[in-house]
């Protein structure tokens, strides 16, 4: 189901779920399946003010919310 563009004004934007993180260090936090608007039209990505409080909410409840896991991690090396 296509959208109208919160950016651009025109349909074409889709919600597509993506990972993402907050932090670092200690208070690193990784949140799979959060939903994303796309636009094919303008190219934005952009959160909707109701993902976002619901961000908040997780990393405000994280202790309850978060499942520890192991994730390998590698250092990009290529360029300067």
């Amino acid at each position: 189901m296509t959208m109208v563009c919160a950016v651009c004004g025109k349909r074409g934007a889709r919600v597509r779920r993506a990972t993402r993180t907050c932090g670092n260090g200690k208070t690193f936090l990784l949140i799979e399946g959060v939903p994303v608007v796309r636009c094919s039209r303008c190219g934005e990505s952009y959160l909707t003010a109701q993902t976002l409080r619901e961000i908040e909410r997780i990393k405000q409840d994280r202790r309850r919310l978060a499942r520890r896991r192991v994730v390998p991690v590698a250092r990009f090396g290529g360029m300067a």
